[in-house]
């Protein structure tokens, strides 16, 4: 079964979508023993499989037969799962406190009828099974409780204040965990452990930072080979460099912490990213997603946790640049000549006067020192490099936005590519439907966007289409390129505007040079 979860302290709700249709596989991963890295069976000498050393196991709603039987039954009877790709099962997994055994009395005896307690009322209806193992793959001695239900309801249920659409009770239809499902299911875990004496945790609002089940396993493998490594290197005299493995996740984490910690506006947490990582980011959708260097694929925020998602990214780049200090003249800053003359017909004093002044004397130091450092001391010669710098200007932005045009197309292909893939069929099936009327009102949603994406092929004159990878890879690609490109052309505007600047106060200064030289 494909399993998918959050990692937790005390007690948390996981929830697993299955396409398995065999539902034998269920039952056997609940009873026998698997190893924890392939996740096989594993087998004894005789070639049997091992049962687990403790579980607690009941079926609800499955009359006289198996859970598996149960599920098949149903299936037919209402002629649903009979494609691929449909869900055949849903999984919800609460794990408790690993501290509730000894503070709070939590046995395996009292986790199972908490858990058909919990089955029973909020899946009625659904062929089920209730599981309870003493142990969780971590080890760490949390009791928890498998709850598997059918994915066909076989009777209609009473209708409850969170059940939004009809599918949601009656008879023949399919379980969908949508988001307010699993908020309700959230509340009644909360409710479940306060009734019960155990400890919690508020179930809404998420984790920090999230750890699939995937990296937790990557973690662990990495962990004991490195471990395995450093004892080789210890018996051998010599001292390890590296003590704790991180995952790539890991380290996408801190590096993006690291430049998020120093930002102080999206552009400039764009900007250091890629300068001192090699990390591309982008907003789709008003979610953020990063790209690591290396890989073709982005890895969404929601995937890394909380902390890196547009809203928190937004609101600590607002807070730095708040309370970061304004600086009054930089090293690298040209600031601008001031009239003295002008300014002081506005009534201003001796004092004020004696401010312009210093002002004016300390961005004139600036400017020689700028036009001495890159030797544009002579007239033509800084004529001759902005005309330079403007040029090369021009040709970068249009880079930029070129690239940022083909990356917009990118974009928009890959959502049409996506949405002609997931409605094909649909089409198909409408060619052959009996009632082809009713058919396109059931299929109406779907259609639209089939059709929205054939005409958008036909407009751009795309007759073959590419993989969702490919395209992927091609908008790392122009991320890549526009990133360098974006790079240059910051530096050519820093470069172009500061001797713009040297050139106009050095007319400036020589403008009041020539009054003032006739006073005398």
């Amino acid at each position: 079964m494909p399993r998918k979860f959050w990692v937790n302290c005390m007690a948390t709700l996981k929830h697993i979508a299955s396409k398995n249709s065999d539902y034998t596989a269920i039952e056997a991963y609940l009873v026998y023993q698997h190893d924890a890295f392939t996740g096989k069976q594993l087998l004894d000498e005789q070639g049997r499989p091992k049962l687990r050393e403790s579980y607690i196991l009941d079926t609800l709603e499955c009359g006289d037969f198996s859970f598996a039987m149960a599920c098949l039954l149903a299936n037919r009877k209402y002629g649903k799962n009979t494609q691929h790709g449909d869900i055949k099962s849903h999984q919800y997994i609460i794990s408790f406190d690993p501290r509730d055994a000894a503070d709070n009395g939590l046995t395996m005896e009292k986790a199972q009828a908490l858990g058909l307690k919990f089955c029973e009322e909020n899946f009625p209806g659904h062929p089920s099974i209730v599981c309870t193992h003493p142990d969780g793959h971590n080890h760490s001695g949390n009791i928890h409780v498998h709850i598997v239900i059918g994915n066909v309801r076989t009777r209609e249920v009473e209708r409850k204040p969170y059940m939004q659409k009809p599918r949601d009770w009656r008879e023949g239809m399919k379980h969908s965990s949508t988001a307010q499902t699993m908020r309700h299911l959230r509340v009644e875990v909360m409710e479940l452990c306060e009734s019960a004496g155990l400890y919690q945790i508020d179930l809404l609002n998420g984790s920090k930072e999230r750890v699939s089940e995937a990296e937790y396993w990557a973690r662990r493998r990495g962990q004991l080979k490195l471990d395995r490594e450093n004892a080789a290197l210890i018996a051998a005299g010599q001292q390890p460099a590296q003590t704790k493995f991180e995952t790539a996740k890991e380290i996408l984490r801190k590096q993006i912490s690291d430049v998020l910690n120093n930002a102080t506006s999206f552009e400039d947490f764009s900007d250091k990213l890629m300068q001192q990582y090699g990390i591309a980011v982008k907003e789709s959708r008003g979610q953020l997603s990063y790209l690591p260097s290396g890989r073709t694929k982005f890895i969404r925020a929601k995937h890394l946790g909380d902390n890196y998602d547009k809203e928190a990214v937004f609101a600590t780049l607002q807070a730095n640049a708040e309370r970061k200090p304004k600086a009054q003249f930089k090293q690298d800053t040209i600031g601008k000549l001031i009239d003295i003359q002008s300014r002081m017909t506005e009534g201003k004093g001796i004092g004020y006067k004696r401010w312009l002044t210093k002002h004016n004397l300390k961005v004139m130091a600036q400017t020689v020192k700028l036009l001495q450092e890159k030797d544009l001391t002579d007239e033509d010669a800084l004529n001759q490099r902005i005309t330079e710098l403007e040029t090369k200007y021009h040709d970068s932005l249009a880079v930029v936005k070129d690239l940022e045009g083909r990356m917009k197309f990118n974009k928009e292909l890959r959502y049409h590519v996506a949405a002609y893939a997931s409605t094909k069929n649909i089409a198909q099936q409408l060619k052959t439907a009996k009632r082809p009327a009713a058919f396109e009102e059931q299929h109406r949603a779907e259609l639209t966007a089939y059709r929205a994406a054939a005409a958008y092929f036909k407009a751009n004159n795309i007759a073959k289409l590419s993989s969702p990878k490919k395209l992927e890879a091609e908008y790392a690609q122009l991320a890549s390129e526009k990133a360098k490109f974006y790079e240059q052309y910051k530096e050519t505007k820093e470069e172009l505007l500061k001797l713009k600047t040297a050139k106009q106060n050095v007319a400036s200064f020589f403008r009041e040079e020539e009054p003032a030289q006739q006073e005398r």
